[in-house]
């Protein structure tokens, strides 16, 4: 009879047994419970008609049983405390041929690959089964606990609201393991997430990498979870997201640079309309949008557009746009010019009035430094003021 090696220790500690000395007059707990296990395969066979088989399309106890089974026919301390039970000729392969491959997990890695996880008393007593995903975000929540130096990442969490709203910054759906790292944001279960440290990357139980992370949470809580807890959770929030780092590219540039993804245009434009409003105020009315079209492209056939008050336009000034969200910072820019929206209707070619929505009373300079604020992020804090002509702070 082969002896137990650590490595076979360390086997079937995976599946579960407990490697103990023998009891006098008895069998251990290990091989009461290796027996129990195999009781529970045979139970299959019995209902089924057949030994459990692998492959994805089948049962997850199936799955779970042709894993075990393969395991206690590999180990020799197994088979021989098995042979006398097994009358259906299992360990011998009697009962049907092997499966050409097999998965390739034990126990535990199986039912995670398959989203369950077990507390088990024995091999194969499952007492509760419940989806991975509702242990693992109680665990999380169970594991929060007060951030005592919070005061220290409310202003980030404020400035990357800011950020947001200007466009300086943008929230996008996460999708790689490589974007978790030591200052980056995110957004899992509707709350912001910062990851304040990273510990040592080690190799965890099934071969991948993992790290210990400090994660600050915006309601004032934190988390010691591990890289991967912080990558399931996202990859399983329908609305999680990775908010953007600010300088990951340039805003508003004539170039690009490597790994930019261009967004649009804002564009700035002068009516050559005959409009009395307009031909009077001509130096200070400009429409001011944002498109992902070329600009020329987008104006073409303005005299025939409402919106560019059914005349032709002149381009005054463009600026390109990178990583960055088009209609939240169109939408912002709007809001800030607001007091300065000028109110004018006009007809369109079937004689409809039509009031535009995206011409503004206001001097390019002004335009120019509000560009420059969104730029730096401040854009959030100030509103134009036509009185002064200038922007000011809220």
């Amino acid at each position: 009879m082969a002896s137990f090696t650590e490595e076979d220790d360390a086997l079937l500690e995976e599946l579960g047994v407990e490697v103990e000395a023998k009891k006098e007059g008895g069998r251990t707990a290990r091989e009461e419970r290796i027996i129990a296990g195999f009781e529970e395969i045979q139970r299959f066979v019995e209902t089924h008609g057949h030994p459990p088989r692998h492959g994805e399309h089948r049962d997850i106890f199936e799955r779970l049983y042709a894993v075990r089974l393969d395991r206690l026919k590999e180990l020799d301390e197994c088979r021989l405390l098995l042979e006398p039970l097994d009358h259906q000729g299992l360990l011998s392969g009697q009962a049907g041929a092997a499966p050409a491959v097999a998965d390739e997990l034990d126990d535990d890695a199986l039912l995670a690959e398959l989203g369950v996880e077990a507390e088990a008393s024995g091999i194969t007593e499952l007492r509760h089964v419940r989806t991975a995903a509702e242990k693992r975000a109680a665990e999380e929540i169970a594991n929060r606990e007060k951030c005592d130096d919070f005061e220290k990442f409310k202003p980030l969490f404020e400035q990357v609201q800011k950020e947001l709203d200007t466009g300086n910054r943008t929230a996008r759906p996460f999708e790689l393991k490589a974007e978790i790292k030591p200052g980056s944001f995110f957004i899992v279960g509707g709350q912001k997430a910062y990851v304040a440290e990273m510990g040592d990357v080690f190799t965890n139980a099934q071969g991948r990498t993992d790290a210990r992370l400090r994660v600050i949470f915006d309601n004032g809580t934190q988390s010691n979870m591990l890289m991967r807890s912080l990558q399931r959770s996202l990859n399983k929030d329908e609305a999680g997201r990775r908010i953007t780092d600010p300088t990951a590219g340039p805003l508003f540039a004539g170039e690009t640079a490597e790994g930019d993804e261009a967004s649009g245009t804002i564009y700035v434009l002068r009516s050559k309309s005959d409009n009395p409003v307009v031909t009077k105020n001509r130096e200070l009315v400009h429409k001011i949008g944002v498109t992902n079209l070329d600009v020329k492209q987008r104006v073409a056939g303005a005299r025939l557009q409402p919106t560019f008050l059914m005349a032709d336009v002149e381009i005054i000034t463009t600026y390109k746009l990178y990583n960055i969200n088009r209609t939240k910072l169109e939408n912002l820019i709007h809001r800030v010019f607001e007091p300065a929206r000028l109110d004018i209707s006009i007809q369109d070619r079937f004689g409809n009035p039509v009031i535009p929505r995206e011409w503004f009373l206001v001097p390019l300079f002004v335009i120019d430094e509000a560009v420059e604020r969104i730029k730096d992020g401040t854009i959030a804090d100030y509103v134009y003021d036509p009185k002064e002509a200038s922007l000011v702070k809220r």
